[in-house]
C-alpha cells in the first residue's frame, strides 16, 4: 500500500477555521457526512477513556467546517469512533481486563452536542482502554476448516486482542503477554454495567497495557513497523497470555 501520494491528517485538522487547535489532538477516524438531510447513515458510535458511549446521529451544521460531535468532560478523551447500525455490537475493555459487550440499539441516537452516556462502569482507579463497534457478518466465530478439494478456509470472526503487564513500567519498555480469544467467547450485558474478566493476570502483572477488538486475522507492528508475532486464538474467555517478542506499537 503506496501512501506516499497522501496527506498528513495533522494538516488537514489543523486548517480548520471554526474550531481552535488543541494540545495533544489528533486524527481517531475518518467518516463521510450525509449529502443532504434525508439520506439515510447509520449514526456514529464514540466511546471514550472515562466509559463513556455516544451514537451521533450525523447532523451537523452546513456554515461550519468544524464542529464538536461529544460535549467531553475535563479530562476525558475519545478513542475510537465507527458506523454503528442497530444491528451490531458495542464493546469496551478496561485496564483491570473488564470486558463489556452490549447491542448498539440499547444506546439512542442524540444530537452532536449531548454528552453521551455511561458505557462501561469503571472501577475506581481504572480506565477504558479501548472502543470497538462490531458489525453483525463479524459476530460469529467459525473455526477454520477444510475443504474438500483440500483446501483450509481460514477462520473468521472479530476476536478481542489483551496484552497484560507492570504498570509501573516505562512505557514501550515492558513487551508484556499477549492473549487473543474470539468476541463470541464474551457475554452480552446491559449498558451501564461492569464487563467480564478478558485475561487472567499472572505474577509482576496487575494492569492491561494494550487492547485492541476487530476481524481476525489481526496484525500487529511495533513503533518502528516491524511485525510483532500473535498467539492462536485462544478459546479461554479469561486465560492468561503469552509472552511477546517485542512492544506492541499499532495493531490492524
Amino acid at each position: 500500500l503506496d501512501l506516499s501520494a497522501g496527506i498528513d491528517t495533522r494538516e488537514l485538522v489543523s486548517s480548520t477555521q471554526s474550531t481552535e487547535p488543541v494540545d495533544g489532538e489528533r486524527v481517531i477516524a475518518v467518516v463521510a457526512l450525509p449529502k443532504d438531510k434525508d439520506e439515510k447513515t447509520a449514526p456514529l458510535a464514540l466511546g471514550t477513556r472515562g466509559g463513556v458511549v455516544k451514537r451521533w446521529n450525523r447532523e451537523s451544521p452546513t456554515t461550519m467546517d468544524s464542529w464538536g460531535v461529544i460535549d467531553l468532560k475535563d479530562g476525558d478523551e475519545l478513542l475510537a469512533a465507527r458506523e454503528a447500525p442497530d444491528g451490531s455490537r458495542l464493546v469496551f475493555v478496561s485496564t483491570d481486563s473488564s470486558l463489556l459487550t452490549f447491542d448498539a440499539k440499547q444506546v439512542r441516537p442524540q444530537g452532536r452536542t449531548a454528552g453521551g452516556m455511561a458505557g462501561i462502569r469503571l472501577a475506581d482507579g481504572c480506565e477504558a482502554l479501548a472502543f470497538a463497534v462490531v458489525h453483525e457478518d463479524e459476530l460469529e466465530w467459525t473455526d477454520a476448516e477444510e475443504r474438500e478439494d483440500g483446501s483450509t478456509s481460514p477462520a473468521h470472526g472479530a476476536v478481542v486482542l489483551t496484552v497484560a503487564g507492570d504498570g509501573a513500567s516505562l512505557l514501550g519498555t515492558d513487551t508484556g503477554s499477549a492473549k487473543v480469544s474470539p468476541l463470541a467467547l464474551y457475554p452480552t450485558k446491559g449498558r451501564g454495567t461492569g464487563g467480564v474478566r478478558s485475561q487472567r493476570f499472572l505474577k509482576g502483572q496487575n494492569t492491561l497495557i494494550r487492547a485492541y477488538v476487530g476481524a481476525w486475522p489481526l496484525v500487529a507492528y511495533t513503533e518502528s513497523g516491524h511485525i510483532v508475532a500473535l498467539p492462536a486464538p485462544d478459546m479461554r474467555r479469561d486465560g492468561s497470555g503469552s509472552e511477546l517478542s517485542s512492544a506492541i506499537g499499532y495493531v490492524a
